[in-house]
């Protein structure tokens, strides 16, 4: 019996890394052809059967890249409002979920019901009515204008006001008895016990706001204002579709970043899906 449980085990194993090494073939399958493909000749690009390690590395494709459109200024234009709409949201996100569970008042569940019934609204159906209310406001090619209508809160209110109802009753109200009012409370006990849940909040919206593309796209019109994803399409129609490798390196230059982020803070994630973030 126990040498079938042994074979048993084995085979359970066996199967879970052949499982866990397709997952990882086949999302890391596209990254590597990407990577690699930055460094390619056009030729080694259309060679079929494909060319999986460059013979001769072209660095100069990501020369070629920079050089054919300002990536430069798109680097700085998605630096700011990136950083610009996550730090609204953290704010506003941490502010209303305290509220929503620490802050006695009437409404609170009906405030909630709202929260929730803001994620379920596609963000296309607010793209027109942003438009033209930034078109009146005279933000049109502004970072204001590309900062201010996208740093919603619903999804960071819900991820914080579950990960508050985990939190130990003992601990906040010994804060409490302690003198702490509602800001410090917030700085000194739920602040540290939430870093992991912030961090993870963090990631998901650095990596979304980076890689948007169309509401820079529709509120732009000039390359000057111009962020990382729209100016890796703009190099698209610079170089054309034959020229694949500057395309590429483009497109590597535009991952890098939100990659090594996720690589920085890959342990906090885990922490925070796994220290109950998403518990009701």
């Amino acid at each position: 019996m126990t040498e079938r449980r042994n074979w048993r085990r084995a085979i359970a194993t066996g199967l879970r890394g052949l499982l866990v090494g397709l997952v990882v073939v086949i999302m890391g399958l596209p990254l590597y052809w990407v990577a690699t493909g930055a460094l390619k000749t056009n030729q080694e690009i259309y060679t079929f059967p494909p060319v999986w390690i460059p013979r001769q590395p072209q660095w100069g494709n990501f020369v070629e890249a920079w050089q054919a459109v300002p990536f430069g200024r798109f680097f700085v234009n998605s630096i700011v409002t990136t950083l610009g709409a996550v730090a609204l949201e953290l704010l506003f996100a941490l502010l209303s979920a305290y509220a929503l569970v620490f802050v006695r008042a009437r409404g609170k569940g009906l405030v909630f019901a709202v929260v929730i019934a803001a994620l379920l609204v596609p963000g296309t159906v607010t793209l027109l009515p942003n438009y033209l209310t930034v078109g009146r406001l005279g933000w049109i090619n502004t970072y204001q204008g590309l900062i201010i209508p996208v740093a919603a809160v619903a999804f960071g209110v819900f991820l914080f006001r579950q990960h508050f109802l985990t939190l130990p009753r003992d601990l906040l109200d010994a804060a409490r008895l302690d003198g702490c009012g509602h800001l410090g409370l917030l700085r000194h006990v739920v602040l540290p016990l939430s870093q992991p849940v912030i961090v993870t909040f963090l990631v998901i919206y650095l990596v979304a706001h980076w890689n948007d593309f169309l509401w820079p796209l529709v509120v732009t019109n000039r390359l000057e204002w111009r962020t990382v994803p729209v100016g890796v399409a703009y190099l698209y129609q610079v170089e054309g579709v034959q020229n694949w490798g500057p395309i590429l390196a483009g497109t590597v230059m535009a991952l890098v970043p939100m990659l090594l982020v996720y690589v920085v803070a890959q342990r906090w994630i885990v922490k925070g899906i796994g220290g109950g973030a998403l518990k009701g």
